[in-house]
């Protein structure tokens, strides 16, 4: 039985420690796979500190029912090393992509698909055991994906930060005004926003982030326009600019900031979708939701067939891909204290190769 080797929150609020344990032998249709890349996301520190922000200093708990030793871990692409008895044993050796959103299989969300919103779930990295890992156990070889011929770390970050991005975007396509697009926050959710909707839409897409180097990797990565909302009098500029504002915006940094300029740009009749999770509230007058027919929506992670939907979509090449930087599995609380510190354009990808 191989070695299990993590990096393990030992203690909330606290640095990384590497924990080692026999791997699991998967049973029924469970399936070990032996991780050769797993992503840092931006919600990996939400689970370390174990709250968010929720504003006027209050924090939402995540600790709770949480069992330590826990790794983190989400994006992630291996090989699979060992199946369970009713799993077709041809799958062991084959390189996927694991779909991390898992629900319990038996509620009323799993039953319609949406496994995503479901209250029992079993996310890998947030729920149970994920990536930061030499090897992840999956509840069910459904999870695993095909993504041949796309690269091991652009598969592996298409099923956090892409299916994130693309379900986001695709509450966007049905709307009748589509006359401008406009994306919040360039880390990797928006990175790999930009890429995706670019092959999902016409009309031309800007950006806004308070980063300059984020602003100059959107422009060299299609973006038509790059905004920063800390720039004296830029929503008047945009305005003007744009006739009005933007009919549609994607929020993927979610603070009370990025919130209040996604409002302040948003044209009449316009659409907010958020999928950022940086924290804090966010509060409107009754009478301006009103008066500009706004429409906000919340958006999290996607379901299974959409990331499917994704992946054959990246599979086709009409998805470009973001910047990535390769790094040691075993440097991970380094780059999560580089990300903290607003320090990372892109992906952190985590290798065991």
């Amino acid at each position: 039985m191989p070695a299990l080797r993590r990096q393990s929150i030992v203690q909330f609020a606290a640095p990384l420690c590497e924990t080692i344990v026999d791997a699991p032998k998967p049973q029924g249709r469970e399936v070990l796979v032996r991780i050769e890349r797993c992503g840092l996301c931006h919600s990996d520190l939400h689970i370390q500190d174990g709250y968010v922000h929720l504003g006027d200093g209050k924090k939402l708990d995540t600790t709770r029912g949480q069992t330590l030793p826990f790794t983190m871990g989400h994006e992630i692409v291996g090989v699979v090393e060992e199946v369970g008895p009713d799993v077709e044993p041809g799958l062991v050796g084959q390189k996927r992509a694991v779909f991390p959103w898992i629900g319990c299989g038996k509620c009323r969300d799993c039953l319609n698909e949406d496994e995503n919103l479901c209250g029992r779930n079993r996310f890998l990295g947030v729920a149970i055991d994920g990536g930061f890992a030499s090897h992840v156990l999956v509840p069910d070889a459904r999870y695993l994906l095909e993504f041949d011929p796309l690269p091991l770390n652009m598969a592996a970050t298409l099923m956090c930060s892409g299916v994130t991005a693309y379900g986001a975007l695709k509450r966007l396509v049905d709307r009748p005004r589509q006359r401008n697009l406009l994306l919040i926050g360039l880390g990797g959710v928006g990175m790999m926003g930009l890429s995706i909707a670019g092959a999902m839409f016409k009309q031309e897409i800007s950006v806004a982030d308070i980063s300059a180097s984020a602003r100059e990797a959107a422009l060299k990565s299609g973006a038509s326009k790059a905004y920063d909302p800390s720039e004296a009098d830029v929503v008047k500029r945009i305005i003007k600019e744009t006739d009005g504002g933007f009919d549609e915006i994607v929020d993927f940094a979610g603070s009370e900031k990025s919130m209040a300029f996604a409002v302040s740009v948003l044209a009449r009749g316009g659409k907010i979708v958020v999928s950022g999770q940086m924290g804090g509230s966010f509060n409107l007058p009754m009478v301006q939701w009103i008066y500009k027919r706004m429409t906000i929506e919340g958006f999290i992670t996607g379901t299974l067939a959409e990331g499917r939907e994704l992946m054959e979509l990246a599979r086709s090449g009409k998805v470009k891909p973001t910047p990535m930087r390769e790094e040691p599995m075993a440097d991970v609380q380094k780059w999560i204290d580089q990300l903290r510190a607003g320090k990372v354009v892109g992906r952190i990808m985590l290798t065991n190769t």
